[in-house]
Parts: structure tokens; sequence; C-alpha cells
């Protein structure tokens, strides 16, 4: 690996074609999120083929944890197709049929001369693709086992996420001010509004309609409607 590719290092912002051969930027699918990326062989590995199984698993916890899966091999688009559907993945996997990424990066696996692959890596970032953490896959116990991704992915979202603890007084400082914001930002978004659309827009599907008591409320030069939504039984409607 470039000797300028360390934990707080920059990563490069490659751009390849995905299995639908669609180009696509690694900041594009990393977004403002954790990211794993996988530097495979490609799918004729068994090793390789072994990882992105377990990775099945993982992926499935990180689409709810808001982390991000990419994996990028030297298999030209139809063979990347082939070997994403085979293994049972849902995230993107990038083609490199002109080795940039392995040149680049220095990784070129001179022990196979014929696949002329990169040498597995697994490496983990923070937002902005900061490298936190790499591993060398060369050999297979060198690779991070599921429990060791999650740990490391907890520590980074724990790093960029502000909200990790919201029972800290300092969040719930910011909570309150922001929650006061919105209240007034949906204030001035009502006060738009006049009576007769308001009605119509508490009438019930069936007919029915909910009384609505509006009051006006003069704070600050801003004006805010206050809805107090009662139900009312009619005359003999319900029999």
């Amino acid at each position: 690996m470039r000797s300028d590719i360390v934990p707080g290092a920059i990563f490069p912002d490659y751009e390849l074609s995905d299995h639908a051969a669609k180009h696509r930027k690694l900041s594009e699918l990393q977004g403002p999120h954790p990211m794993v990326l996988v530097l495979s062989r490609g799918g004729f590995c068994p090793k390789d083929r072994r990882q992105a199984e377990g990775l099945v698993q993982l992926h499935r916890e990180l689409e709810v944890a808001y982390c991000r899966l990419v994996t990028i091999s030297t298999d030209n688009i139809t063979v990347t197709r082939d070997y994403r559907t085979g293994v049972g993945a849902h995230w993107p996997f990038l083609s490199d049929t002109r080795r940039v990424v392995q040149k680049d990066l220095d990784i070129a696996e001179y022990t196979d001369p014929v696949n002329n692959p990169m040498i597995p890596h697994v490496i983990v970032f923070e937002p902005g693709l900061v490298v936190y953490k790499i591993y060398n896959g060369y050999w297979f116990l060198g690779r991070p086992t599921l429990e060791d991704l999650r740990q490391d992915l907890r520590a980074v979202t724990k790093k960029c996420r502000p909200d990790w603890d919201i029972t800290s007084p300092e969040f719930k400082r910011r909570g309150n001010k922001a929650a006061r914001n919105c209240s007034i930002r949906m204030a001035k978004r009502t006060s738009k509004l006049s009576a007769n659309r308001i009605n119509d827009a508490i009438a019930g599907s069936d007919g029915s309609r909910i009384s609505g008591k509006l009051f006006r409320l003069h704070a600050r030069g801003l004006v805010a409607v206050v809805c107090c939504l009662r139900p009312f039984k009619r005359r003999g409607r319900y029999g």
C-alpha cells in the first residue's frame, strides 16, 4: 500500500463503473456516512467469495446503521455482475479493468501474474473518505471479521455523530433550541393558511368535521395559529 495511505489520510476519490455500467465516485457512494471499502482479487478467488458471503449478513446491519459498503475488483463488468449476484450481495461492486486503483495504490499482487489482481485490502473510512483503519488481506486471517468491522464502525459512528448520546446535557440544550426553531418555522408556515383552508384540511373523510378553535398569537411580530382539535358528536349521528 502506498506509504501516504495511513489512518487520518484522505483516500483518493476514484471514479469507476459499477456492476450496472454506471460511473460512480467513492465520495458519491459514501455520502456523509462511515464506509467500508473492500479491495478484492475478484470473483475467481474462493477466499474473496467467502469473504463477500460473510459481508452479506453485515450489510443488512449497515443499511439500518447508516453505513456504506463498496467492493472494487479488477473483473470486467460482466464478471463483476456475476460475482455480485453469485454471493447474494446488494451493495455496489465497482469494476477496475484498467487497474487504476491497483497501480495508484501500488498493490499489484505480483505472485499471480496470470490474473494480475490487487492484493486484497479492507479499508474503514470516516466521512469524507478519511482513512480510519486498513487491513491487509493477502492471508485470509488478515482480513477483518464481521465483529472487527462492527467495532470499527461503532467507533467511527460515535466520533462522527453528534447525537450519539442524546442524554448529554450539551445535546439536550442543542436539541431544545432546535425544537424551538422548528416550532417557529412551523408556526410561520401555519400562519399563512387561511381559516377556510385549515377547516377544509381538518374535515373528516366521511363528511364529518372536527371543530377547530383558531387562536392568533402575536409574539415578536410573528403570527402563530394554534389549532385545538376536538371531535364532537352530532345529535342523532351515532344512533
